[in-house]
């Protein structure tokens, strides 16, 4: 392990002035070139104690800075547009560096570092992230992820178009309302009442048939009785003679 001095506050590690213990490839890979710490030598001690003063101040101007940038970030959405499955699962993901560069294309100059991510962004949606405007400021924003800007609109609202297009295609959308049911039990009155119109009009169409059968019925019988005298007359006529 390797002891080093803070330059200034480093989360999860401590704060400016304090001597700490660390791996070699972290100091040496971040810490000390990024002169956020110095090796803990008796030399070094002796310069920090000389600068403390200027860094100090020099720190309460940066976070005083930060604040004010905080304060305008709050509630700031980025909208990245992605390609996706059907379950949502993008095709790739969403780095710190995508998240950083959206940042500053609204108008907030940061570096991938200052995105805490702990793992890439894989999934369509709202993610919540991190970004570290100075060891003692940090902002929420959100990453807003989508297949397109329409998507992006809806996704902000609370809507979820994979959801949503789930239920369009499963025929259940959002189009059943609840008058439907209603409109539906409307329906069965009329249905019944013009089937029973029907049935009556069938039944008057029977019985005016029956009516005009039986009337046609009586003149032929009486045509048949005046066609039949004749003949027994001449039948009398023909007996006589004898």
């Amino acid at each position: 392990m390797m002891e080093v001095i803070l330059l200034e506050r480093v989360e999860k590690l401590g704060q400016m002035g304090q001597v700490v213990k660390v791996r070699p490839g972290f100091a040496r890979n971040f810490l000390l070139p990024q002169k956020k710490a110095l090796r803990a030598t008796k030399e070094n001690l002796a310069v920090f104690e000389q600068r403390r003063a200027q860094l100090e101040t020099v720190n309460l101007q940066k976070r005083s800075e930060a604040e004010q940038v905080a304060q305008k970030m709050n509630g700031v959405s980025v909208v990245l547009i992605r390609q996706a499955g059907e379950s949502g699962q993008l095709y790739g993901s969403v780095s710190a560096r995508d998240i950083a560069t959206g940042v500053t294309e609204a108008g907030f100059t940061v570096i991938r570092g200052q995105v805490t991510l702990d793992k890439a962004i894989k999934t369509l949606g709202l993610h919540p992230v991190r970004v570290v405007l100075h060891p003692e400021v940090a902002v929420q924003v959100t990453v807003n992820v989508a297949q397109s800007a329409e998507e992006a609109e809806m996704q902000a609202k609370g809507i979820n178009p994979i959801q949503l297009a789930q239920k369009a295609a499963q025929g259940g959308g959002e189009d059943e309302t609840p008058a439907a049911p209603a409109a539906k039990a409307e329906k069965k009155p009329a249905k019944a009442k013009k089937k029973a119109d029907q049935d009556q009009d069938e039944g008057e169409g029977e019985a005016e048939a029956k009516t005009k059968t039986k009337a046609e019925a009586k003149p032929a019988a009486k045509d048949s009785g005046k066609a039949a005298k004749p003949k027994s007359e001449k039948r009398e006529k023909k007996a006589k003679p004898a």
